[in-house]
């Protein structure tokens, strides 16, 4: 039922808008004798029993008294980022998951689940990309059954924040009970100023090795792993045109490093990571521009990465080098 609260503000949205994105103000109190409002834009995810839930961008859930509605109307989907190449989230989020490949997978209908003996979350998840060809409950049963045979937590990987991602998913998982443990940002951006951007402060001592394969040392490097098992190395080592970077350092053990994923229009940043005693020398970017005029080479244009979402350093230096947020994605597990 539409309902009009007063001469200018109305509520234009119903039950049968779940689904769409929406702008809602709700009555959150008075002070001094003035009303006061609060204004939601987000994916109307539900609205039972009087109470209404929307979901922003970033994977927050509002809960809203239906009484406390004073105005809503269904608003256009987010605007497609200015800045950066233009993609959409289902192209990006395949994109990322060949850079990121689990040892094992199968096929639960259009979702696929992913396992690598617990190897991060990315790799030990359900990526769900369109129905699971059954009820959702009866899939969310499949899938703590998948993962509790290999003795690993279940997660579920989804999406907010951009046209066609999953704000739905969310909510029916909040629902039921599943946790939203992480989440983190992906960001894209023009590949060609990345590989033109300024170097670092001591370019002399900061020759990048690029290599075809990962090594022991770059190992020690990476969230120093003392015997990293196969598993690991199968991971790191996938994808389509893989690339490992290298800064020497001191004791054997790389300054920075990196690994890049090209694919093609597309390459990948990850694994970026500096000696905490070498930070603010200008090392990451080195190693990110060495890696993008690489993937320059090979006909690449387009940049992406992951950045967890409280991360504020890594963010800010993303920032600089002017990668910008396309959506959010988060890890829900089985309570």
């Amino acid at each position: 039922m539409e309902f009009t609260t007063g001469a200018r503000l109305e509520v234009r949205i119903t039950p049968a808008d779940v689904g769409k994105r929406v702008s809602v103000r709700r009555l959150t109190g008075a002070d001094d004798g003035a009303e006061k409002f609060t204004d939601t834009v987000g994916v109307l995810t539900s609205w039972d029993d009087g109470v209404v839930l929307v979901t922003r961008r970033t994977g927050e859930t509002v809960r809203i008294a239906e009484s406390t509605l004073v105005a809503g109307k269904v608003v256009p989907a987010a605007p497609a980022r200015r800045r950066g190449p233009a993609t959409s989230f289902r192209e990006l989020t395949r994109v990322a998951a060949r850079a990121w490949q689990p040892v094992e997978r199968e096929a639960l209908g259009e979702w696929e689940l992913r396992a690598s003996a617990g190897f991060t979350r990315r790799a030990n998840s359900a990526l769900p990309l369109g129905e699971p060809g059954m009820p959702l409950d009866e899939a969310l049963g499949r899938v703590r059954r998948w993962y509790e045979r290999r003795d690993l937590p279940a997660y579920i990987q989804t999406a907010t924040g951009a046209e066609g991602t999953q704000e739905l998913l969310c909510a029916e998982l909040e629902s039921r009970g599943w946790l939203r443990e992480v989440t983190a940002e992906m960001r894209i951006g023009a590949l060609a100023p990345l590989a033109d951007g300024p170097r670092g402060a001591d370019p002399a001592s900061a020759h990048v090795r690029l290599e075809r394969g990962v090594h022991e040392a770059w190992l020690l490097r990476y969230q120093r792993f003392e015997e990293p098992g196969p598993h690991v190395l199968r991971v790191l080592g996938g994808g389509p045109s893989v690339w490992f970077a290298s800064v020497d350092g001191d004791d054997g053990v790389p300054a920075a490093i990196g690994r890049c994923v090209i694919d093609g229009r597309w390459a990948g940043f990850m694994a970026v990571e500096v000696d905490p005693g070498r930070r603010r020398q200008g090392l990451a970017s080195t190693v990110m521009r060495a890696l993008a005029g690489r993937a320059l080479d090979e006909g690449a244009s387009a940049a992406w990465l992951q950045v967890e979402s409280d991360n504020d350093a890594a963010r800010a230096l993303y920032d600089g080098m002017g990668f910008t947020t396309h959506h959010l994605y988060h890890h829900f597990r089985a309570a």
